[in-house]
């Protein structure tokens, strides 16, 4: 396959704390802050631009200096940005706190993502792409699930090949309903939590129940690696890159990228899945979710 890919997704500002020990409730707790752009649309793309891959993120900003902040970080990276600009809402800023081991947690306010509408996804996005990415948490907010589900019609329509991360396994409240808008995507990203809200098990033979609604799946398990499993219910598996984790913040937005740009260069399925892992690991070695 050739062509870059487009990425539809949230795009805003991190502010990420680095906290040692548990919060206090109503108390003081030191921490190392730092800011940058975020969000798991612009992530992907971040680390598709690190693997060289042609690029292009679609999404939804304010009308302030974060929006422009954001959108200018992007664009020197590398990432054709296509945003619609929202005359009303902020741009989307997610507080992340990440404790000594690593492990994050959010306090997102989508903002203008939220109104991440149909019209959003025009011609010019999708113009020499061969591949289309979407992020879970657009389909997964009801206000923004009508201009996910047209990113895959336009897609399909463009005839370009799709892939979904379901990013949030609380969100996935009713699987069937997520299922059936996902109906022929080529290809599923879920986590184990993912994989857990959509079939109830977290052994990747569960992914081949997904088949029949997608190509493919691949399921990212932390520490215990990665598994493919194609159209013919076949599982191919890889343990993880050993990493320090720093911050997980991002990691399965790198492993995307990887596996996205490994998958469209036509390598084997165990490199695909090594290119993930590889990517994964070198996102939870460093504080921030991008290269």
């Amino acid at each position: 396959m050739s062509g870059g890919i487009v990425v539809v997704g949230d795009v805003g500002l991190d502010v990420v704390a680095r906290h040692e020990g548990p919060i206090p409730h109503g108390g003081d707790i030191r921490a190392k802050v730092h800011f940058t752009s975020g969000g798991a649309g612009a992530n992907t793309a971040l680390w598709l631009r690190a693997e060289d891959t042609e690029t292009t993120l679609v999404a939804r900003i304010g009308d302030d200096s974060g929006g422009r902040m954001v959108k200018s970080e992007l664009e020197a990276a590398g990432v054709r940005c296509e945003f619609a600009v929202d005359p009303e809402e902020p741009t989307f800023c997610v507080v992340v706190l990440v404790d000594g081991a690593g492990e994050r947690s959010m306090l997102a306010d989508r903002a203008a993502n939220a109104k991440f509408s149909p019209e959003d996804i025009t011609e010019q996005a999708l113009a020499g792409a061969s591949h289309l990415h979407l992020s879970g948490y657009v389909l997964l907010y009801p206000s923004s699930r009508p201009a996910a589900l047209a990113s895959l019609a336009a897609a399909k329509k463009a005839g370009l090949t799709t892939s979904v991360d379901p990013q949030a396994a609380t969100l996935i409240t009713d699987p069937a309903a997520f299922l059936d808008d996902v109906r022929g995507v080529d290809l599923l990203m879920p986590n184990t939590s993912e994989l857990i809200a959509l079939t109830g098990s977290s052994d990747p033979e569960a992914a081949k129940e997904l088949l029949d609604y997608v190509g493919e799946v691949v399921v990212t398990a932390g520490l215990d690696g990665a598994s493919w499993v194609d159209a013919g219910g076949t599982i191919t598996s890889v343990p993880s890159k050993p990493a320090e984790c720093v911050d997980s913040t991002g990691a399965g937005d790198a492993f995307d990228a990887g596996v996205l740009a490994a998958w469209l260069r036509g390598e084997s399925t165990v490199e695909v899945l090594r290119a993930g892992t590889r990517l994964g690991a070198r996102a939870v070695a460093k504080v921030g979710p991008q290269p």
